[in-house]
C-alpha cells in the first residue's frame, strides 16, 4: 500500500465514493430533523385545511342525501353577505383586545425584565397562573364578578354610586374584558422573552450618551422589543378573533362574534359547507392582516438589527 493510499496513522484513505456518501448524509440531516415536525403539521394542519377547503365547496345537506362536491363557490358569497356584521364586530373586538392587552402587559413585563431581579421567575409565574385554571371556569368567574348584583356592581349599587338598572353583562365591555383577561398571558409571555434578551448595557450606554429615559426606551428598548410585540399580536389577535366562549357566557345577541356563528353552523345546524367557508374566510383575513402588520412593523429589519447588536 502506497503512502497516497494511506490516511493518517497508516489507515486506508477514504475513496471519493465514501466522501460523496458522507456528504449526502450530512445534507440530509436537516431534513431528518424536520421530518417529525413536518409530519405532525401535515397530518394535523395541512390535511384538515385541505379537507376544510374541500368541504367549503360542497352543496346539499345531511337530511337531503348528504353533501356533494360541486365547486359551490357561492357558499363564500352567501356567508359574507349574511354575516358581514359578525365579521366586522369580531375584528373590532379583537383589535381592541390586542391594544388593551399590549398596554397592560408591556409595562408589566418591562418592569419584570429590567427590575425584577431574583424575583423574575416568581413574578412571571403569577402572570401565567391563570393557565392552570380551565378557560371556561375563568370565564364563568368573570360572569359572577360582573353580575348585576355581584360583588362589584352590587356593592356599588348598594352605596348609591350606580343606578339599579346599570349592567355590564351582555355588553361589548364584558366580552372585551373577558377576552382580554383570558389572553393576557399570551401577550405577556413573548413580550417578556423579547425584553429579557435586551442587554441592559445598551440602555446604560444610551444614558451615558446623554439620552433621557424616554429616549433610551424609544431608540433602544422599543425597537429591540418589536419582534416580541409582533409575536404578542399574533398570539392575541388571531385566537381572540375566533373566540366564542366569552361572547356566549358574557355577551348577548348584540355581541355575537364570528366564532359563535361557525360553532353554531358546525354543531347545531350541521351546515358544514357554510361553516367551512366561514372558517376559510376568517383564516385568509387573519393571514392578510398579519402580513400587513409585519410589513408595517418591519420585524425583519428589527431582527437583523438585533442580531447585529448581539
Amino acid at each position: 500500500m502506497t503512502a497516497a493510499e494511506q490516511g493518517t496513522g497508516g489507515a486506508p484513505a477514504a475513496g471519493p465514493d465514501v466522501h460523496r456518501t458522507m456528504g449526502a448524509r450530512r445534507r440530509l440531516v436537516p431534513y431528518y430533523l424536520l421530518s417529525p415536525g413536518g409530519l405532525f403539521l401535515t397530518i394535523f394542519f395541512l390535511l384538515p385545511l385541505c379537507l376544510m377547503l374541500y368541504t367549503s365547496l360542497q352543496s346539499g345537506g345531511l337530511l337531503s342525501g348528504g353533501f356533494t362536491f360541486t365547486w359551490q363557490f357561492s357558499n363564500y358569497g352567501d356567508v359574507l353577505g349574511q354575516y358581514q356584521v359578525q365579521f366586522v364586530r369580531s375584528l373590532v373586538y379583537s383589535g381592541i383586545v390586542t391594544i388593551v392587552a399590549l398596554l397592560l402587559a408591556y409595562p408589566m413585563t418591562y418592569w419584570i425584565a429590567f427590575y425584577g431581579g431574583r424575583w423574575k421567575s416568581s413574578l412571571l409565574l403569577l402572570i401565567l397562573l391563570p393557565f392552570f385554571v380551565s378557560f371556561v371556569i375563568r370565564t364563568i368567574q368573570w360572569k359572577f364578578i360582573l353580575g348585576d348584583n355581584g360583588p362589584i356592581l352590587g356593592a356599588l349599587k348598594d352605596l348609591g354610586f350606580l343606578p339599579e338598572g346599570f349592567r355590564v353583562l351582555a355588553t361589548p365591555v364584558a366580552v372585551i374584558a373577558g377576552i382580554t383577561y383570558n389572553f393576557l398571558p399570551f401577550t405577556a409571555l413573548p413580550l417578556y422573552v423579547a425584553l429579557e434578551r435586551i442587554d441592559a448595557a445598551l440602555v446604560e450606554a444610551a444614558k451615558d450618551l446623554y439620552s433621557s429615559r424616554w429616549e433610551a426606551f424609544r431608540y433602544v428598548v422599543w425597537p429591540l422589543s418589536l419582534p416580541g410585540v409582533f409575536a404578542a399580536f399574533l398570539l392575541t389577535f388571531v385566537p381572540a378573533t375566533g373566540d366564542y366562549v366569552n361572547s356566549t357566557l358574557l355577551g348577548g345577541p348584540s355581541t355575537t362574534m364570528i366564532g359563535n356563528i361557525i360553532q353554531e353552523k358546525f354543531l347545531v345546524e350541521l351546515d358544514y359547507p357554510e361553516a367551512a367557508a366561514l372558517s376559510v374566510i376568517l383564516m385568509i383575513v387573519m393571514l392578510v392582516l398579519a402580513t400587513v402588520y409585519a410589513r408595517v412593523l418591519g420585524t425583519e429589519d428589527v431582527q437583523r438589527a438585533a442580531g447585529a447588536q448581539a
